[in-house]
Parts: C-alpha cells; structure tokens; sequence
C-alpha cells in the first residue's frame, strides 16, 4: 500500500532528518513510528502527504509516487490528525467534520448520512453535538472529533502525528481502544508517530524505530521486543522488554499452553477476569490488587484459576 524506497530528507544542503529508509506498509495495517525526538519519524510522516519535500528516493501511495500527484489532490485524500486535533475554532463541530466533503462538492443529504455515520462510529451523539464548536467539548471529545474529520471523506490513508499525546492516561487509554475497534471495522492504512513505546506495542501491526533519521528496526512488536536488532533497540524498549510482551498476549494464549487449577469458591482474595484479558493485564491485577488468583470465565463459564506462577512459567516458556 505504502512503500519506502531510499528515502533521505535533507535540511540546509547538509542536515539529513531521514536517511536511506526503505519499508513497505501493508494495506489496513497501523505502523507506529518510534524513536527519541528529533529522531526523524515526524518528518518521515509529513513526506507521505508532501508537507515535506523528498530530497532522495520516493514514495509510494497504492503504486502512485507522491511526487507525481497534485499536493492538493493528495492531500484530500489521506486524513491527517495531529496532537492538538487542529479543529477551526470558528467553525461548529458539523463543519469540521464536513470540511473535506465539503470541499470536493458532497451533497447535503450524503454529508449528513456521513456526520451521522461517523459520530455514532466514536459514541457521541450527532444532533447533540451538530453546532456546538470545539471550546465546548472536553479533550477526550475533541480528539474523537479530530480523527473522525481526518476519516470523513473515507480516504484509505490516514497519518496521525502523536494524536494522543495531549490526553491524560485514562482518556487516552480509552480512546486507543475505541480507535482500535474503529479501526477493526474501516480498515485504515495508518501511519501513527508516538514517542511512547507502550502505545506502539499497544497500536501497531508493526513498528519502525528510528535513531538520527536512521531506520533501527522494523518489525511486529512481539519481534521487536523478543528480537531487538542492535543495543539501541534493545535499550529503548526497556529493560522491561519480556513484561511488556506480555500485553501481546492474552489468557486464551496461556490457556492453549497450560493447564489451570481449579477455582476456589470462596475467598477474598480472588478476582474475575474474562479469557480475552491480555497477561500485563492479568498481572497487574494480581500484584496491585492483592489477588491470590484470577477466576478465568468463558461465556458465562468458569474454566479455572490463574496464579502469577502461571503467568511466570508462560513468560519464561514462551516469551524470553
């Protein structure tokens, strides 16, 4: 869908921000760039819709060269979201939306079925939030309203430049999640910069990693974390690599390898959790919770109890 063949960015005839990078990005997949600022991954970004030149080498949208396609064209037709979601703060949230549509021509009737389509997509209320403007909804609301504006116009490429980052933790959780089930059901190919290596394990299908312009690696997460390439690789996932992998991986995953005790059926010191729970999860809640064990269900179904020696063989059998 997307190719990266040589590509190398120069600024003032002698600072090179990228340099000789070539990788391919499947078609409905998010790849997450990460890397130290200043690392080159926002520049590499901003060549895909031409915000930036390409000083060497070229890019390729489904088999097209950026270079070769009118910048506006090209523009219309890959959603851009940004830290801050960019919204017009003179315009309502219906006109934000409809920004593009509008612009290529859409009619009243297709606009508004679109604005419907895309407000129930991220759980707010269309007739509601039709002519508020954007100082009237919260963060966590206008970072929904920023994303589903880069997607109104449906375009099958969306670049999205630490979208997140503005949000606290618990908002920006959630609304990885519901980006993630929205993007279950559109299928965007989706270039996603971050600086948080949780959020690239977390949202990619595959992650580059870049060091002065430089492509480190590039790999799924579980590749990456299991397999870094070189020592800086190695030293930016952390040290915490094998813990981080486990949100990778789910109960189901431990069940299909282990054998679970039974479940006690009393005690205090015991939680429920369902089989599709990832293992950082698990683990968390019996750390911080003071869990003993962790009563698995399965529809509506109790299969057994998981400990944090279960967790530890699964981590050092299949992880490390």
């Amino acid at each position: 869908m997307i190719d990266f063949n040589h590509v190398t960015k120069v600024f003032n005839e002698d600072i090179k921000a990228v340099n000789d990078i070539s990788f391919h990005v499947p078609e409905g997949n998010i790849v997450v760039f990460l890397g130290p600022s200043g690392c080159g991954k926002t520049t590499t970004l901003r060549m895909v819709n031409r915000l930036e030149s390409i000083t060497e080498g070229t890019i390729s949208v489904n088999g097209n060269h950026v270079n070769d396609l009118n910048p506006i064209e090209l523009r219309r037709n890959i959603g851009y979201v940004i830290q801050h979601n960019g919204l017009f703060p003179n315009m309502t949230i219906e006109q934000n939306v409809m920004a593009v549509p509008d612009l290529l021509g859409w009619d009243r009737k297709k606009k508004k079925d679109r604005f419907h389509y895309l407000m129930d997509l991220v759980g707010l209320n269309p007739d509601e939030f039709r002519k508020r403007y954007p100082h009237e909804l919260s963060g966590g609301q206008q970072q929904r309203i920023g994303i589903i504006r880069a997607m109104a116009a449906d375009p099958p490429v969306m670049l999205m430049d630490e979208p997140f980052g503005a949000l606290d933790p618990i908002i920006r959780s959630h609304i990885q999640n519901e980006f993630l089930q929205i993007q279950e059901e559109v299928q965007k190919t989706i270039l996603f910069v971050s600086h948080d290596i949780d959020e690239a394990i977390k949202m990619g299908d595959k992650v580059a990693i870049f060091r002065d312009g430089s492509l480190m690696q590039y790999d799924a997460p579980d590749e990456i974390l299991a397999h870094p390439t070189n020592d800086f690789v190695r030293k930016f996932v952390g040290k915490d690599r094998a813990l981080k992998s486990l949100s990778l991986h789910s109960v189901q995953d431990l069940v299909n390898e282990q054998s679970l005790m039974q479940a006690s059926e009393t005690g205090k010191h015991r939680k429920t959790v369902f089989i599709d729970t990832n293992l950082k999860d698990a683990l968390s809640i019996l750390l911080n919770q003071e869990a003993e064990q962790l009563v698995i269900q399965s529809e509506e179904k109790t299969i057994g109890a998981l400990t944090i020696h279960d967790i530890e063989t699964y981590l050092h059998e299949k992880i490390m």
